[in-house]
């Protein structure tokens, strides 16, 4: 299968990517779709799973398939944000929007709830993580108790990659990964779901089918085939939630290996070989049936400066280059970048950025490297959770469009001490699909050649001392302001609700 290639799609917060990769590792097409992301009530986060994630699948599907030019397809993976719950009927049609990730803090009061009945150390101990706004479960007990005529009419519970799959394939099925982030309706330790709890918090709904995100579960079907333009009968594997593909697209599969997501948000996954939960950080299965994962995310990072950016009205580039030229510790500012809440390892959905020691002699150079240098003390802040929880990082590899332009992966390794290498292809999550595809076919040549490191990132230490410092405050700034952030959380949800 010399002339074989592999397509990968990946459906993401605001944009969904697709690739089609040769069985060496070569792109050969790349193709973008951007979308929107619903936000109907403060703190809902949603998308509409057709005219977002299908649309976008067909979309991209059909621009990489002309782009194959008679090459033969030998699988497909697929991968999207996750975990997120969409009810769906017993044809797989979905019966409302897809409520997404932890960025949506709708089920608060269900965390609370459900953490009561079944206890938060015996939830850790089987699920490997605190219930927080990430978890699937609280989410499936909002819809009961919220929204009971869409639980009444629910036979299916999917997320992005298992929407896709069934659209493709007819088959009802959801990857380890993703199932072990339904907490508590999953045993890690068991590596299947958890009949008893399962059926207390999802009564009467029958769960998916497990397998692993490089295990073939289906081919393309007549109608799908039809709708997509792709072959008939297609290999079609698991798939995963995206940022566990994107681990697996630059080798982050060794027990050490740590990949840090410079994107929208920051999120990290460590590979383990051992379980070792911890109350501040996401437990999970790995991709691999071998492995397991500690898992971090921060709320926001790059949206900080996105933010920042319109703002002042200035471009990244000018930006980067302004702040480059500010010393390290930004002249005197703190910034915690807590936008939109917190996930790990604070779990506060109150909490709200503070900047803190701005005088008249700051500008926006001060600023955007305030934020920069903000974002990677809270990189260092879920670092140090993970060395808590005995998971120590061999290796940290950073991809996102984060790493490009430099003075952000630099800061990062200067604020932590530690190197970031840097992978030749940093496309995403849709690279890792290729790549899971590709292994679970047995098509892939030397997967674990497929993305060589191309750079590496070294902290300064002279910055890195002076970092300590300011480190130490950033610790308490937000035990400082933790009690202020909340009334005004409030305060913000109050002025939401009356328009």
């Amino acid at each position: 299968m010399a002339d074989a290639v592999l397509l990968g799609i990946d459906i993401g917060t605001a944009s969904s990517k697709g690739v089609l990769v040769s069985t060496d590792g070569r792109i050969i097409a790349r193709a973008t779709r951007p979308h929107e992301t619903s936000y109907p009530h403060p703190g809902w986060v949603e998308h509409d799973p057709e005219s977002v994630w299908w649309e976008d699948f067909l979309a991209l599907a059909g621009e990489l398939v002309s782009a194959a030019e008679g090459r033969e397809i030998a699988g497909l993976g697929v991968s999207g944000i996750g975990p997120v719950l969409l009810p769906a009927d017993g044809d797989g049609k979905p019966l409302r929007p897809a409520i997404l990730y932890g960025v949506d803090t709708r089920a608060t009061e269900e965390i609370a709830e459900l953490t009561e009945e079944f206890g938060a150390d015996e939830i850790l101990h089987r699920g490997g993580s605190a219930l927080s706004s990430q978890a699937v479960g609280p989410k499936i007990r909002w819809l009961a108790k919220r929204e009971p005529e869409v639980y009444r009419r629910t036979e299916m519970l999917l997320m992005c990659s298992s929407y896709l799959v069934y659209r493709l394939t007819g088959r009802y099925v959801l990857d380890h990964h993703s199932a072990s982030q339904c907490d508590p309706l999953y045993d890690l330790r068991a590596r299947d779901w958890s009949a008893d709890w399962a059926q207390r918090v999802a009564p009467g709904l029958p769960l998916p089918e497990l397998a692993w995100p490089t295990e073939v579960v289906g081919r393309i079907t007549a109608r799908a085939a039809a709708e997509t333009g792709l072959p008939e009968g297609l290999a079609v594997t698991a798939g995963t939630v995206d940022a566990w593909a994107e681990a697996t697209s630059v080798g982050v599969r060794e027990p050490g290996d740590v990949m840090l997501m410079y994107g929208t948000t920051m999120f990290f996954v460590q590979v383990l070989t051992d379980l070792r939960p911890h109350p501040a950080l996401w437990g999970t299965c790995g991709a691999f049936p071998d492995t397991y994962t500690l898992a971090a995310g921060m709320a926001t990072s790059g949206a900080v400066t996105e933010w920042l950016r319109n703002l002042v009205d200035g471009d990244f580039a000018q930006l980067v280059e302004e702040a480059s030229a500010v010393p390290a510790g930004s002249r005197g500012l703190l910034l915690l970048p807590y936008f939109a809440g917190e996930r790990t390892p604070i779990f506060d959905p109150d909490a709200r950025g503070v900047l803190a020691g701005l005088t008249t002699s700051h500008a926006r150079a001060e600023l955007y490297r305030a934020a920069l240098e903000g974002i990677a003390f809270g990189v260092r802040h879920n670092l140090a959770a993970m060395g808590e929880a005995g998971g120590t990082a061999r290796r940290l590899v950073a991809v996102g469009g984060g790493t490009q332009g430099g003075l952000w992966t630099q800061i990062v390794s200067d604020v932590t001490g530690q190197e970031q290498q840097i992978p030749a292809e940093t496309v995403g999550a849709a690279y890792g699909d290729a790549l899971l595809a590709g292994i679970g076919t047995g098509t892939a040549v030397d997967p674990d050649g497929w993305n060589p490191v191309t750079q590496t990132v070294r902290p300064n230490p002279a910055h890195t001392e002076r970092y300590n410092a300011f480190f130490r405050h950033y610790r308490d700034l937000y035990d400082s302001t933790v009690r202020i952030a909340h009334f005004l959380a409030g305060e913000q949800r109050a002025a939401d609700e009356c328009g």
